[in-house]
């Protein structure tokens, strides 16, 4: 009889959840949908919040929606999710089963995500200097806890536990009193040794940080406990793996070798290579680096151009056009509206119109706005202007990390995957304009399939 894994990724915009064969490894059925979770009034314009019982909703939803003959055979569980924010819990309280089969949040925060403003480059440079070669951001769950105990300190005070979505939903799954944390999510915190794979307590502790809401931290790769209820027909005592990040489970689903590279455009941007075995990080951050090293497997480190930039900038783009619309009385739903502006770039192969889409800025340049120049009277058409923003959104990343830096490591071929790239012909085009090695694409590279393929290799 066939065993399967469940492999989770709770996303920045959509819950995907996959059923995996354990023997052949083949996708044997998938399941995704939005989690409409955004809180457009959490307290401030940079202020980025999402409500975490609509986001467990369509969790439970979209596992329900899994065939159950097959859940029932489920052998383990893995999760992954969006990395850096930050969700407060009560231990021991943070759902309600309710002698049901999925659970529903209860005592829980608004999940900070990592697209939170809140800290300045002034709040920033407030706070000790972390013993980590990774920089600290705005929208890191560290500096957001920090940014609470200066500006709301007894929000603080209502909860016992912290941790990302995604060790949220395993913490909930296992009935754990406490959070565990692999490294791949607590360096995206920061305040995070990935050489020791250690919090950096003492620095910590002596800016008054709470030292009681850090997570414990447990290797990637391990189990973090088994089911405590049956879960839309998964057996209760099922091994639930500890969360993992879902940009190194992206990787993991499509870095068949060590000279790939991994370009991933899904709501931001990443580009990605493999570093040598024996390579070991700075000692020291390096805020004004493009490029930043994140912890794989096994010791592995990541050297990731990661941009904040990416399927969003498409996003706003079509939003901003669907609000001129709508101003103009003409109505227009997004996703029409979305492939028609891929229609009329298809049609514009090349525009001399160059746009830097810079509109989120970025870690290493936070101040750094976008930029549209070369204006012409002729290069105004929606064709030229959908063209040079996929193209920018491609300079973009490839001035983080030039094609000459993957030459030098020896990196043989581009893998694509994100759902921008699945859904966007115009930016695969731009894409096998930017480099000179040769792009493949993974129908089934993602997060959802990634994490579920470390489970099969590991637990």
């Amino acid at each position: 009889m066939s065993t399967y894994v469940l492999g989770v990724d709770v996303g920045t915009t959509s819950v995907k959840a996959v059923l995996l064969e354990t023997v052949s490894r083949a996708v044997i059925a998938t399941q995704a949908l939005p989690t409409t979770s955004d809180i457009t009034d959490s307290g401030g314009m940079k202020d980025k919040e999402q409500d975490t019982g609509r986001i467990i909703d369509a969790l439970n939803r979209c596992i329900g929606l899994l065939p159950r003959d097959k859940l029932q055979h489920v052998g383990s569980i893995g999760l992954c999710g969006q990395m850096h924010g930050v969700l407060f819990w009560k231990a021991k309280s943070g759902c309600d089963w309710s002698d049901r089969d999925f659970f529903t949040a209860r005592d829980t925060s608004q999940l900070i995500t990592w697209q939170d403003g809140r800290c300045t480059c002034d709040f920033l440079s407030s706070l000790p200097e972390p013993h980590s070669h990774l920089s600290v951001a705005t929208g890191f769950g560290c500096a957001t806890i920090f940014w609470h105990m200066k500006h709301r300190p007894k929000f603080l005070e209502d909860f016992t536990v912290a941790g990302t979505i995604q060790d949220y939903v395993v913490s909930m799954l296992c009935g754990l009193d406490v959070c565990v944390m692999t490294p791949q999510n607590a360096a995206s915190w920061g305040f995070f040794n990935t050489s020791s794979n250690q919090w950096n307590v003492d620095i910590l502790k002596g800016g008054g940080f709470p030292l009681t809401l850090l997570p414990q931290c447990v290797p990637s790769g391990v189990s973090a406990g088994q089911t405590c209820s049956d879960w839309h027909g998964v057996p209760a005592g099922t091994p639930v793996g500890a969360a993992l990040g879902d940009f190194q489970c992206s990787v993991y689903s499509c870095m068949s070798a060590r000279t790939d590279a991994v370009l991933n455009i899904s709501t931001s941007a990443q580009l990605t290579f493999a570093m040598p075995a024996d390579f070991k990080p700075p000692d020291a951050p390096q805020p004004a680096s493009s490029v930043s090293y994140f912890p794989y497997f096994d010791s592995v480190y990541l050297a990731v151009a990661a941009s904040l930039n990416g399927g969003n900038v498409l996003a706003s783009f079509v939003e901003m056009l669907t609000a001129w619309m709508k101003e103009l009385n003409v109505e227009s739903s997004d996703s029409c509206l979305y492939e028609k502006l891929v229609g009329c770039a298809l049609n514009q192969e090349t525009s001399d119109l160059r746009v830097s889409p810079t509109i989120l800025g970025e870690r290493h340049s936070p101040l750094r706005l976008g930029q549209v120049t070369n204006i012409s009277a002729s290069n105004l058409s929606l064709g030229h202007v959908t063209r040079a923003l996929c193209r920018g959104i491609l300079g973009n990343i490839t001035s983080m990390m030039p094609a000459e830096r993957l030459q030098q490591a020896g990196v043989s071929r581009v893998v694509g995957s994100g759902s921008a790239l699945t859904r966007n012909e115009v930016l695969r085009q731009e894409v096998e304009k930017a480099f000179p090695q040769p792009v493949v694409y993974r129908q089934n590279a993602d997060s959802a399939v990634g994490v579920a393929m470390v489970l099969c290799d590991r637990l």
